[in-house]
């Protein structure tokens, strides 16, 4: 009995694991987010979300996604990869 319940709970975890998986994370504004939550962006970390608030706070606004490459350590292939997740 304990092996059918482990296996329809297993095959019931695989069948949704698809609706999971689709389930969209809305982009992250780059220009109101905390450090907290830009260092949540994969290859961002601490460090690097510390260093766009302070170029935020120092520089102004980022006016595009683009701009986010004028934060030292983040180059055009980081924006490129963090485009789909960022936003303005």
């Amino acid at each position: 009995m304990k092996a059918l319940l482990r296996s329809c709970s297993i095959a019931l975890l695989l069948s949704l694991s698809p609706f999971v998986m689709a389930q969209e994370v809305a982009p992250i504004n780059i220009n109101t987010a905390s450090a907290e939550l830009l260092a949540e962006l994969p290859g961002i970390g601490e460090i690097k979300a510390s260093a766009i608030v302070e170029n935020r706070q120092a520089n102004g606004a980022f006016s595009s996604v683009d701009d986010l490459a004028r934060v030292k350590g983040i180059g055009e292939n980081t924006v490129d990869k963090l485009r789909d997740q960022i936003e303005l």
